[in-house]
């Protein structure tokens, strides 16, 4: 499988799925992995997702940004993996982005409470798998 196509059959993986694996680096160096909400994506490159600034997960991407993104299709038996570093904002206009109607269940001061974090994944490079196939690639 040539490397456009595993990108493409990638794409198309994340833009059907509603939750992906965000894996960052734990106390010791220790990965840690926690199921996310795909907010938003900007193609195969750059995925959003919203998360509380006391969280566990802010801390150890502003420790160290170094992170990958997981999307699997498990009736399918499809996954692809990226590479890449967060970016934890607090601006105004990436709040106001990801800010859907109920978040104000977990962000009780809405779109300014400072516990609403956004973050911006970007990836570097990755590996689409199906059907016994792996392709990696760089973006």
């Amino acid at each position: 499988m040539e490397k456009e196509l595993g990108i493409s059959k990638g794409l198309n993986l994340i833009n059907r799925s509603t939750f992906a694996m965000l894996g960052s680096n734990g106390e010791e160096g220790y990965p840690n992995i926690k199921a996310m909400y795909r907010m938003e994506n900007n193609g195969i490159n750059e995925i959003w997702f919203s998360t509380n600034t006391s969280s566990k997960r802010v801390c150890q991407l502003l420790n160290n940004p170094k992170a990958c993104v997981y999307f699997a299709d498990l009736e399918n038996f499809e996954g692809l993996m990226l590479v890449g570093k967060i970016e934890v904002l607090q601006d105004d206009k990436s709040r106001k982005r990801l800010w859907r109607d109920g978040c104000e269940k977990y962000y009780p001061l809405g779109v300014k409470d400072p516990d609403y974090s956004v973050l911006r994944f970007t990836a570097h490079k990755g590996n689409y798998y199906h059907g016994l196939e792996n392709v990696d690639f760089k973006l």
